[in-house]
């Protein structure tokens, strides 16, 4: 059975989209809720922002890494199967 290659990459962006999806949904809550903070305690510090969400996309990476490598090796061995 072959896939025409528009199909190829619509898989390709779905596995892109539910990789990368978590991390940016985990670090935009976390960006609004300093955001919310600092507006509350009048403190507009940036670095407070980046360091927190850098904390959060690291904690992600380490607990969700291995889930993310089985679903990308999936994936690629998908498409080896269709060569």
């Amino acid at each position: 059975m072959e896939l025409p290659v528009v199909d190829v990459f619509r898989d390709a962006i779905g596995v892109v989209i539910r990789l990368v999806a978590p991390m940016l949904l985990l670090s935009m809550v976390v960006g609004v809720l300093v955001a919310i903070l600092q507006a509350v305690t009048q403190i507009h510090e940036q670095t407070i922002s980046f360091i927190l969400k850098l904390i959060v996309v690291v904690l992600f990476l380490i607990m969700g890494g291995g889930w993310m490598l089985t679903t990308l090796q999936e994936f690629a061995l998908s498409l080896f199967e269709l060569m």
